[in-house]
């Protein structure tokens, strides 16, 4: 309470302060008859007794009309509540405040919600009135908690480890490869700036420099349109460090979260488990494992090649042809037959992937479009094979390695959304399964074009150690030294070992992705001027914090988010400016006809 004129907050009085004078601040959260009233604060609720004698009649008058969420003043004498009205589910539960002077600060005008957690306020209204939104309890543990572990990181990483807090600029130049950058007019004709989606040259140039240890609390801009829990503004724990290897910023990682993880949540155990890129894919087809339930995807391409099964000698028969499949605990208890056929046209939309169902029955046979190809043997070694047990349901695919392993990864994790629903409780929300994901490939074949290759990552991800002079000859096999971290099924960190060799930088960015070197001139040339060896990560804090206290969206853990699609809904931007606003910046609006129209009239 230093600063301020109040003597204590809403949520600190006891039984201790009985019979001592206090001055309350806060809002009306609820008034019941012109008797009593609940004050509220950032840190809780005191109940207030409203006067009812006469000498008291201006603060009964004024405490029974101010509105709900009207900010008062209250200044009153602690009391304990008569035997039998305690209230344990409140922490200020023993005690009420006797009222003896008011003021009505500010009244409140009829509301669009209720500031209460449990009722029901579509997103959008709560996007228009934030600051209204802001005032409920959810939120702001939410905020409170991101800003104490933050606090704690910085801890950590300054005073701990010796790391420089250093501010990068906002305004800079487009970045080759990665995603697309928001455009910012200047006053010199035809030439832009670019937000940066991250800090990734100045971190690696601040290491030219000499820094040694760089971090950053880091705002990041991304034009990724309407992408769901995506936000165009976004924030980064971004790290960087010289003379490190993988290992190195690994344990960093661990550590910076341990000694910065809220202790209602628990603790968490390091080293996190690792799992290279290939075993992510073919055990939980996604490069994001969500490890906190099983249902792990299984080859049985080796078992079934025996048999004379078309499709599977047709799918076998490819490059990385396999045949694969997910076993479904209970399957049959928990899903319907409309499930089932949900599931199967899913992978087909989504994968152009046939799925074959097979279900274990109550005698121990299976029915399948399968089981005409088996014996009744070859059904038992099957069983075996997948691990069944009764009421169990088999999801099998066949077809190209990565495609098979992507369709029954999504599908792993659509079966536990409907197992869920169906109640079986498969992913505690209180459990934090952390996974290290490295050995990714280093380039990927362009969507667009796949005999032309782009960066999975980044363009200054250095290769594998043993895989560089495959960067010279066969850059497809490359791996990368990049590694993300995964909690819970979602991406929350990534980072890599950066090339510190002009040469080597140059030829991945000319030879293997045809990029113009020109754009990344300052940064080549730095690396010449003695680089040293250096790497770094950046974490998500925005999905971080979500995850910690189970938010069903990032939004719920940002202050004043952007809608779903990418809208202020509360200060309406963006929006349009003048003819004579853009004048300076010489850019002209080209008005799509049905706008102009619009404006006409």
């Amino acid at each position: 309470n230093s600063f301020v004129t109040r003597t204590n907050t809403c949520g600190e009085l006891r039984s201790a302060h009985v019979g001592q004078e206090v001055t309350l601040y806060g809002w009306i959260q609820y008034q019941r008859q012109g008797l009593f009233l609940v004050l509220r604060d950032f840190q809780g609720l005191t109940q207030i007794i409203i006067p009812q004698d006469e000498a008291h009649a201006q603060v009964k008058k004024l405490l029974s009309n101010a509105p709900v969420e009207s900010v008062v003043r209250v200044t009153g004498i602690v009391t304990a509540r008569p035997p039998g009205q305690e209230n344990p589910k409140m922490p200020t539960g023993d005690i009420e405040v006797k009222a003896e002077t008011a003021e009505v600060l500010n009244s409140c005008k009829k509301l669009p919600f209720e500031i209460k957690d449990f009722i029901k306020k579509s997103e959008a209204l709560r996007m228009q009135y934030r600051y209204l939104d802001l005032r409920s309890f959810q939120l702001q543990y939410n905020l409170r908690l991101r800003s104490q572990i933050v606090m704690r990181m910085r801890e950590y990483l300054c005073n701990l480890h010796g790391f420089v807090d250093v501010e990068t600029p906002t305004l800079f130049k487009r970045t080759p490869g990665g995603a697309k950058e928001f455009l910012v007019p200047s006053r010199e004709a035809g030439k832009f700036y670019c937000l940066p989606q991250s800090p990734q040259q100045f971190k690696q140039l601040l290491m030219v420099g000499g820094l040694d240890r760089y971090f950053q609390v880091a705002r990041c801009y991304r034009d990724e349109g309407s992408r769901p829990d995506r936000q165009p503004e976004f924030t980064q724990i971004d790290i960087e460090m010289s003379f490190v290897d993988q290992a190195g910023i690994q344990r960093l990682i661990e550590g910076l979260l341990q000694y910065s993880w809220p202790e209602e949540r628990g603790s968490i155990t390091t080293p996190f488990p690792s799992m290279t890129y290939e075993e992510a894919l073919a055990n939980y087809g996604t490069d994001k494992p969500d490890t906190r339930f099983g249902m792990k995807i299984v080859d049985i391409g080796d078992f079934l090649q025996r048999w004379d099964i078309q499709f599977v000698q047709d799918a076998l028969s490819y490059p990385r042809g396999t045949v694969k499949a997910i076993c479904i605990p209970h399957g049959v208890r928990y899903l319907t037959n409309k499930d089932l056929e949900s599931l199967k046209k899913s992978a087909k939309s989504h994968f152009n992937q046939e799925i074959v169902e097979i279900i274990c029955r109550p005698d121990g046979s299976l029915k399948s479009l399968l089981t005409k190809f088996l014996g009744e043997k070859q059904q038992s070694e099957l069983i075996q094979a997948l691990n069944m047990q009764v009421d169990d349901v088999v999801l099998l695919a066949a077809g190209e390695h990565k495609q098979v392993c992507s369709a029954l990864g999504s599908l792993r994790l659509e079966t536990a959304d409907l197992l869920e629903a169906a109640g079986l409780v498969l992913r505690d929300p209180a459990a934090f399964h952390f996974l290290w994901v490295v050995d990714f490939p280093l380039f990927l074949p362009k969507e667009e074009n796949p005999t032309e290759l782009e960066s999975a990552h980044h363009p200054f991800t250095a290769p594998h150690p043993s895989d560089t002079s495959l960067l010279y000859s066969d850059p497809t096999k490359v791996r990368s030294q990049h590694y993300d971290l995964v909690l819970n099924g979602h991406e929350v960190g990534g980072g890599s070992i950066r090339i510190h060799s002009a040469e080597q930088q140059r030829f991945v960015l000319e030879k293997v992705l045809k990029e113009d070197s020109e754009v990344l001139s300052h940064l080549l040339e730095a690396l010449e001027f003695g680089a040293p060896p250096h790497g770094g990560i950046a974490l998500g804090l925005d999905r971080l914090i979500s995850l910690i206290v189970d938010a069903p969206s990032i939004r719920d853990v940002i202050a004043f988010p952007k809608s779903f699609r990418g809208r202020d809904l509360m200060g309406n931007a963006p929006d349009y400016v003048t003819p004579e606003e853009l004048e300076p910046y010489h850019v002209q609006v080209s008005w799509p006809l049905a706008e102009k129209e619009a404006k006409k009239n």
